[in-house]
């Protein structure tokens, strides 16, 4: 009815000069219709015309009286639609007066028209400028104008068109703060928790209904919600949260996010603010509280039986999804839900504490028993086992507890447990097998058993007992199928496919050390408890691996190289922070055997060879400031001797074994690409090439043995006799097999405190110290090999940076060194004689190295002065003069025994009969 009225009022209304548009006629409609009909009908109710008379005089009756209480938004409302409805009623009959003065015929029904329907009377909060008779309203700024009436008269009753009139605004009452509150705490509940309450509104199909008894959220019930969530059987919840662990770590991760994201707080919402804060922090401490619980007492709850395998497979898989991990903290350090737990644990009983940490750690050993290889990509594959072993140890108590577990280092040296022998079990003969084929097979097991057996204090019982060797053993080894199967038909693989599938494999190879690297670091860094087992596991690693440099090692009594490469790439990067800073380690671990624990010893089966031949041990105090820093050094320096450098000797031979095969395969006129067996063995070359020549490996190792010489420069002379005669020996091995195999790899390293260190140890006032030939020919040989500029020897392929000095504008060490200018020359006449002492063949290519420096020297006018000085010695320039002497008549003697039978080779190769 009402709407009806509305409707033929705006149509017939033609009085008045005001233009109205037809868009804003149907939005005024479109208000009254929406908005009017609740309105009506509660004016209806409330008793009509009449009712509204009433109100009027009883405010009239009660102007003198003192001021009543106030009235409430329900009686206001009340009142406002009475009016309406009066004001309705009169324009009613103002229409059908007007229109029977306009002598047109009533309807017979009596109905009535209405001209002009008066608005309802709001509050408006500031004062509305009027339009002007006959302007036309705009509609973009109806929402704060008044609507002019159409007699041409301004209403200023009018009501906002987008106002409070809509069917929104005026169809619903206030909102109830209570209710307001109550709405979030469940938005929270089903954020955080995935919960609701039975009767909640929240019809999410992923949210699970928990039941109370209560409605209510608040502090003190949000225990018994969360203990009824737990308690609920694994069947009625998600997949993804089954797990107690795993659901209380995510929950975890949303409160800290929620209270992350809190806005800040507003004055007239304080209350509310804190008490939604208040809530979240209660459920972070109660999730918590819970999974500590859930591990006190495992049978509290029916998901919490397997509580320390859950941990593992968070840990896991937070190496899947580090954005999910329980070791992330939102708020900063330690604020993870792994950290947090631990230190509950810990508040509550220790021993538990350690009991899990343990059951954690066995359950993560037993998975990474099962990895062969860091190519292997399951999802137990060594790299994320380790990664989760770096997670567990981002509390420091739990990598002391890890540190101390059992089984972490090997039995101590003579206790009877070192003595065990470990046998493999011997496998069933096969099915159907018949009695001579019993005793063949008996006796074949007889002889390879052995081979198999190993002490438990030994280098397989390193990599298969202990924690660390689990880690360490992981890598590319050669003899795996696995790599070598990379490389198949190799020698029909052109060179730049084998380049990529080594830099494959060695990205793989690189992101576990990195990650081992990080293991071990958290281990080191969790403090002194956890420290001192660390650093003890590699002095056994050591002691038990003396053997690692034999040409063919005992495999039942060393490591495999693989294993003692990751403990060489691991020390490396614990040196890295004093890497260029030598004076910060003390040569007093050497000789110090309570902190080397014998891997430095100077006497027994195992004793290392001195620079000196005095044995007696140093006098000097062992004193340093900071122990750690020398301990991990020399621990890394005997560690490239067992592993690098032993390596790199093994890798020559094998070059030397591929060459060999190829130079057999076409003497027998056949083809080396098709060949099996040359393949075979190429594909080992390229598989060990992988790990060795890994180009970031080969950086650190020459950067660390510039460091070793940097150490020797700077030590007294009465010290420098007591270091260890390897390390001036590693440092030329390595040195010159970087230069042959890989020389691109030292462009850009500073390689200065070798050359020094050599023609220091070189000269004749150090002849005594430094007794060694073999050790003083090699010395010429790196000399010759990397400090030779590469425009004096059609062979060199080292870069230039390498042999000269950058802060002499460019040139050769080997000219603008004030020492080498001194006493360079007179070495090298010396050494030409010493290298005699090396063997017939082998002095043969020292000489020849000599003599090319020497022709160098010899050019440049730095050394003339040098030269001149050797000449006012006689007896020791003759005695070099009568050297060369006799050397150039031995080599002409022996040129004219061999001209004969070439000779006789050439007449025979004439005859082609003769020599087929």
């Amino acid at each position: 009815i009402a709407s009806s009225i509305i409707l033929s009022t705006l149509n017939s209304q033609s009085v008045g000069s005001i233009s109205i548009s037809a868009q804003t006629r149907s939005q005024t409609t479109k208000v009254f219709k929406m908005s009017f009909l609740p309105n009506l009908a509660g004016w209806a109710l409330s008793g009509g015309a009449a009712r509204q008379d009433e109100d009027e005089d009883t405010n009239e009756n009660n102007n003198n009286e003192e001021p009543a209480q106030q009235e409430t938004e329900e009686e206001i409302r009340a009142k406002r639609l009475a009016r309406l409805a009066a004001r309705f009623d009169n324009k009613s009959q103002d229409s059908a007066s007007d229109s029977n003065a306009g002598n047109e015929p009533a309807s017979s029904n009596n109905d009535s028209t209405i001209s002009s329907p008066a608005p309802m009377e709001i509050d408006s909060p500031a004062p509305i400028k009027e339009p002007s008779v006959g302007e036309t309203i705009d509609d973009s700024h109806s929402k704060h104008e008044s609507v002019t009436s159409l007699s041409g008269k301004t209403n200023t009753d009018a009501v906002e068109l987008d106002g409070p009139l809509t069917k929104k605004s005026r169809g619903k009452e206030p909102a109830d703060p209570v209710r307001k509150l109550q709405r979030k705490k469940e938005l929270l509940l089903k954020k955080t928790l995935k919960v609701k309450l039975v009767g909640s509104s929240i019809t999410d199909p992923d949210v699970i209904a928990i039941d109370t008894g209560s409605a209510a959220i608040n502090v003190e019930n949000i225990s018994e919600i969360i203990a009824s969530r737990l308690a609920l059987p694994a069947l009625l919840t998600n997949s993804s949260s089954s797990e107690l662990f795993s659901y209380l770590g995510a929950c975890h991760k949303r409160v800290s996010e929620e209270l992350k994201n809190m806005p800040a707080k507003k004055n007239a919402d304080d209350a509310v603010h804190d008490e939604i804060v208040e809530l979240l922090q209660e459920i972070k401490r109660q999730v918590v509280s819970y999974a500590a619980t859930s591990l006190v007492a495992p049978d509290l709850f029916e998901s919490a039986k397997d509580g320390a395998q859950q941990l593992a497979r968070c840990l896991t898989q937070a190496t899947l999804d580090p954005v999910g991990s329980i070791t992330v903290g939102i708020a900063g350090k330690n604020s993870s839900f792994y950290a947090s737990l631990c230190d509950e644990l810990m508040s509550q009983d220790m021993e538990i504490f350690e009991s899990l940490i343990s059951d954690i750690v066995k359950s993560l050993r037993e998975e990474l028993s099962k990895t062969e290889n860091v190519l292997e990509n399951s999802g137990s594959s060594g790299l994320v086992q380790v990664a989760a072993l770096t997670a567990l140890c981002s509390c420091k108590k739990a990598a002391v507890v890890v540190a101390n577990s059992t089984g972490f280092l090997l039995p101590k040296e003579g206790s009877a447990q070192a003595a065990e022998r470990v046998r493999a079990p011997i496998p069933p003969p096969p099915a159907g097998a018949t009695p001579q084929q019993l005793q063949i097979y008996r006796m074949m097991t007889a002889m390879t058993h052995g081979r198999q057996s190993y002490l438990k204090r030994s280098g397989p019982a390193l990599e298969k007992d202990t924690l660390l060797g689990l880690v360490l053993r992981l890598g590319t080894p050669m003899d795996s199928t696995a790599v070598t199967s990379q490389f198949q038909n190799v020698a029909r693989t052109s060179r730049n496919e084998v380049q990529k599938k080594t830099d494959t494999v060695r990205r793989q190879l690189k992101v576990y050390q990195d990650t081992v690297h990080c293991f071990m670091r958290s281990l080191i860094t969790a403090g002194e408890e956890a420290r001192k087992p660390v650093l003890q596991w590699f002095v056994d690693a050591l002691l038990v691996n003396t053997g690692a440099t034999a040409m063919r090692p005992d495999k039942t009594k060393v490591s495999n190289s693989q294993t003692l490469q990751n403990m060489s790439v691991v020390l490396l990067k614990l040196c890295e922070p004093f890497m260029g800073d030598p004076s910060r380690i003390h040569p007093g671990f050497v000789w110090s055997p309570e902190y080397h624990g014998g891997i430095y010893a100077h006497t027994g089966d195992d004793a290392v060879s001195r620079l000196g031949d005095d044995m007696h041990t140093c006098t000097e105090p062992y004193d340093p400031k900071n122990k750690f820093i020398p301990q991990c050094f020399f621990l890394c320096v005997r560690s490239l001797h067992l592993s690098l450098v032993a390596s790199s000797s093994y890798h020559t031979n094998l070059v030397r074994q591929v060459n060999h095969t190829a130079w057999s395969v076409r003497q027998r006129n056949e083809d080396v690409a098709t060949d099996p067996n040359f393949n075979q063995i190429l594909s080992m070359q390229f598989a060990n090439e992988v790990s060795l020549l890994a180009p970031e490996m080969l950086h650190d190792a020459l950067r660390f043995f510039n460091l070793s010489a940097g150490l020797l420069l700077q030590i007294s002379d009465k010290v420098l006799p007591f270091m260890p005669e390897h390390m001036v020996d590693d440092i030329c091995d390595f040195v010159v097999f970087v230069r042959r195999v890989s020389a691109k790899q030292m462009e850009g390293v500073d390689l200065s405190n070798i050359f020094k260190v050599v023609v220091k140890l070189l000269s004749p006032q150090y002849a005594s110290t430094v007794r060694n030939y073999n050790l003083r020919a090699k010395m010429g040989d790196v000399l010759h090999d990397v400090y030779l500029p590469p425009d004096s020897s059609s062979r060199s392929s080292v870069p230039a940076s390498v042999s000269c000095d950058p802060k002499m504008g460019g040139q050769p060490y080997l000219l603008s060194d004030p020492f080498a200018q001194e006493n360079l020359a007179p070495s090298l006449l010396l050494l030409y004689g010493e290298v005699e002492h090396t063997g017939y063949y082998e002095k043969m290519g020292h000489r020849a190295n000599i003599a090319s420096l020497l022709q160098f020297l010899w050019e440049s006018t730095e050394h003339r002065s040098a030269f001149r000085h050797i000449t006012q010695n006689k007896d020791s320039f003759i005695k070099f003069a009568n050297g060369i002497m006799n050397e150039m008549n031995s080599l002409i003697v022996t040129v004219m025994e061999k001209l004969p039978e070439i000779r006789r080779v050439q007449l025979q190769m004439a005859n082609p009969q003769e020599w087929s």
